[in-house]
């Protein structure tokens, strides 16, 4: 296992969940991370998903310096490049493209990319990625494509993502590949929009009571 997967695998440890976070409000940032960090989730994944994306991270990088920072919903090297910029300390993808496998492996910042096949998770083991997340996990086949993969590869970890909630996020997190689980239930829309900092930061002790198998 190479550096940046080791890295990987001492932030996806952090904690049981990775919240998937959508910030259109830079002032929000702080709060949000201040709601879910003292909470007990400190490896937060910010999607690229809104215009103030790069800003919102580059914020928390320096405001909340306990969090760990991610950028999600990276897609080509140049946003890998931006993210890396703007303070990530790892990236996610939602899949794995020629292009952004050469950027990744010139870049020193860790990428989780994303696979829904088995083939597809062949292919990026093949290419050095044995960190992988399923998405979208419950349209892939959730539990069961999981338990299946881990016979013939049995090498790979695994952070579904997709249909994940706080109901069955045990069934994922009971299984001997799953590193973490991500979800967006722990700081969805309407409560960052409402910025009801209270309701995150309840269900931010909920998802860091979860345990890994």
């Amino acid at each position: 296992m190479d550096a940046k997967q080791h890295l990987l695998d001492q932030i996806l440890g952090l904690g049981p969940v990775m919240p998937v976070l959508v910030i259109d409000e830079v002032v929000d940032a702080v709060p949000l991370a201040r709601a879910l960090v003292d909470n007990g989730v400190r490896v937060l994944e910010v999607t690229l998903r809104t215009p103030n994306a790069m800003s919102v991270i580059a914020c928390l990088a320096e405001a909340v310096p306990e969090a760990v920072v991610g950028a999600g919903t990276v897609t080509t090297p140049e946003q890998l490049a931006a993210v890396e910029r703007a303070g990530a300390r790892f990236a996610v993808s939602p899949g794995l493209t020629p292009r952004l496998t050469a950027a990744a492996r010139a870049s020193s910042l860790p990428l989780l990319p994303g696979v829904m096949t088995t083939s597809e998770a062949m292919c990026a083991a093949e290419a050095g990625f044995t960190r992988l997340k399923l998405f979208p996990a419950q349209q892939a086949g959730g539990v069961g494509m999981l338990k299946a993969i881990h016979g013939p590869l049995p090498e790979l970890r695994f952070c579904p993502t997709g249909g994940v909630s706080l109901e069955n996020a045990p069934e994922f997190l009971a299984l001997p590949n799953v590193m973490c689980v991500g979800g967006s239930w722990l700081a969805p829309d309407a409560l960052v929009k409402a910025r009801d900092w209270d309701e995150i930061g309840r269900r931010a002790r909920e998802a860091s009571k979860l345990r890994v198998r």
